[in-house]
């Protein structure tokens, strides 16, 4: 496994939690990262993240771990169509009922074609994949009021269902992009290379 160049490191500030991702982003982007989170239950979320030169979702793998339970999610996009394939060990849903939760979905989707419209992956918790359609949009070079409505393969943490999500990118200006998702907004506050700093009601970056 050869060491990445770039290291980017987020605060969470919804919850007590870090999200650090080691990236190369020469030709396209290639991440590793790991997530720590105490909500809704403690957990580990180990992620690689790779686009092809595009910034076009490759696949994602994916696993997060807690007490007593572990799953696996690798969710693959080539020739425009999905596929995911998932592992369980241990009860999530036990773990999740004993903190006083709700259950939550199974890993992965039952239904890929659902996905069909999505170009990008969105990972719950890690303000990452916010990067993957404002450079695969050049979004930083574009005016003020630029939009668009795009198709997500959401994933959320700690389940690992995957659902598909329309999501809106705007252009505020050079440094700044607004996005929504159902309901909820922020204006994502963003470095020359379209990394984010600052993710209002998630997380700040520290490096």
């Amino acid at each position: 496994m050869a060491p990445l160049p770039k290291a980017l490191l987020w605060q969470r500030t919804d919850t007590t939690g870090t999200d650090l991702a080691l990236v190369d982003d020469r030709r396209g982007l290639y991440a590793r990262g790991i997530a720590t989170a105490v909500d809704p239950i403690p957990y580990v979320c180990r992620y690689e993240l790779v686009t092809d030169e595009t910034w076009a979702t490759a696949h994602l793998d994916v696993s997060v771990e807690g007490a007593g339970w572990l799953r696996t999610l690798r969710l693959e996009r080539a020739v425009g169509r999905w596929r995911a394939t998932t592992a369980e060990q241990g009860d999530l849903d036990r773990a999740l009922a004993s903190a006083g939760h709700a259950p939550v979905g199974l890993p992965g989707t039952e239904d890929p074609g659902r996905l069909h419209d999505a170009t990008d992956v969105d990972l719950g918790g890690s303000p990452l994949p916010n990067t993957l359609p404002i450079r695969r949009l050049s979004l930083l070079t574009e005016p003020p009021g630029t939009t668009h409505r795009l198709n997500m393969a959401w994933v959320l943490v700690p389940s690992l269902e995957v659902l598909p999500s329309e999501q809106t990118y705007r252009v505020v200006d050079e440094s700044t992009v607004r996005f929504d998702i159902d309901g909820f907004g922020a204006e994502l506050a963003v470095d020359k290379e379209g990394y984010v700093v600052k993710y209002p009601g998630l997380a700040e970056r520290k490096a």
